[in-house]
């Protein structure tokens, strides 16, 4: 027997929770499958030790979800975003520049938490909906779509009949692929590394973008461990470069995450493991087939400069839950699709193209190059229009 729910999301990763809790809470039922259960703790194998800040705009989505209460007391507020270029000939701090989020608004910039940690309160706030059925352990193995519904068969050989499919299940997406949407990919040579340090300076609740070459080095406030001033860190590099720092000793990483951090903070401890991840840009070529979404990074992926890439996920999930509620007599019409891959189609071609620019600065190897980044930073903040402009841009507000 066929089981029907209004909505079927394939992926339970941050942006597929939220977008579960978003519908459930709308009053949509809901069905998440995700091939793995959940890691929700810091130590235990598999956790994801990135983290993820949201941005000004994303609150009112986290808030309606009912996600917000359960996140706040464990966010980091964004006050401050810090460039420093140390692309000297020695790797020291020559220009910093401070965004301050006072400037445009009475709020911070955004608030950062630990990836593994979103997961854990995110699943907890699913249990508490009887309209959501949240199934670790089961992957989407087929995709049926036809003009009045979806039909999914899951490994365990159950099938859902679902008005709507919403692919939330990353880069490397089954459902795009069933759908047939070709992707673009652009590769750097570059990867990230993820790591959580401790130190003994404040971060102050200011955000921190080291540039020197192959990427930037970007500290990015957490609450205390323990009692001692705690920062997410994520680490870019060309890619043989950071699989050697990758398995480093930890003694010998540490000397080197010393040296790349300019010691802004004093001197980091690292207190997790250290994960490792490709740097591209992808963009699908459409946000929607039959009976079929996509969102998140089924439909874009960019590297992680400036918190954009959930935002811009929670983006989609904004404005396909605006959608589907003034489509509720028939969620996941082929007008209502339409209408969602115009709404954000542009702007995500938009900001991928600006990303793509600022990592490719961000790699700039040669002295010159470096000196001209140092430069164009310089001149770009001393307008306070322009510097403002800028901000505003990068929180997707006016």
């Amino acid at each position: 027997m066929r089981e029907k729910t209004d909505i079927l999301i394939s992926g339970g990763g941050v942006a597929g929770l939220t977008a579960a809790a978003a519908f459930g809470s709308a009053g949509f039922s809901v069905v998440i499958v995700d091939p793995e259960a959940p890691v929700t703790s810091m130590e235990a194998a598999g956790a994801d030790l990135r983290s993820t800040a949201f941005l000004q705009p994303s609150i009112p989505v986290l808030q309606a979800a009912g996600l917000w209460a359960r996140l706040e007391p464990f966010a980091a507020p964004l006050q401050i975003m810090r460039i420093i270029d140390a692309g000297g000939e020695i790797a020291e701090p020559r220009i910093i520049k401070d965004f301050d989020a006072s400037d445009i608004s009475d709020q911070p910039f955004g608030w950062n938490l630990p990836n593994w940690l979103l997961r854990r309160e995110m699943s907890a706030r699913l249990a508490d909906l009887p309209a959501v059925s949240f199934r670790p352990g089961l992957a989407t193995t087929a995709l049926l779509t036809r003009e009045s519904e979806a039909l999914v068969t899951l490994s365990d050989g159950a099938r859902i009949a679902a008005k709507l499919v919403i692919a939330a299940d990353g880069r490397n997406s089954f459902v795009r692929d069933a759908l047939g949407i070709p992707v673009k990919t652009t590769r750097y040579g570059q990867k990230a590394l993820a790591f959580a340090v401790t130190h003994p300076i404040p971060h102050q609740n200011i955000s921190t973008e080291i540039h020197r070459s192959g990427g930037p080095f970007t500290l990015v406030p957490l609450p205390d461990h323990d009692g001692t001033p705690c920062s997410a860190v994520v680490w870019m590099e060309t890619g043989p470069k950071a699989e050697r720092l990758k398995d480093l000793p930890q003694a010998e990483f540490e000397a080197e995450m010393n040296a790349r951090s300019c010691h802004i903070l004093g001197p980091l401890t690292l207190i997790s493991r250290r994960t490792i991840w490709p740097i591209i840009t992808q963009s699908a070529a459409r946000m929607a087939g039959e009976r079929t979404a996509l969102m998140a990074e089924a439909a874009h992926v960019m590297p992680p400069i400036g918190a954009q890439g959930l935002n811009m996920s929670i983006a989609d999930l904004n404005a396909l839950l605006t959608l589907a509620e003034a489509n509720r007599a028939d969620i996941g019409n082929a007008a209502m699709l339409d209408a969602y891959h115009r709404a954000r189609h542009f702007d995500i071609s938009a900001r991928l193209t600006g990303i793509d620019a600022l990592n490719r600065a961000s790699m700039m190897g040669g002295q010159a190059l470096r000196d001209l980044r140092a430069t164009a930073l310089n001149a770009l903040y001393s307008v306070a229009p322009v510097r403002k402009t800028l901000m505003r841009a990068g929180l997707g507000v006016r």
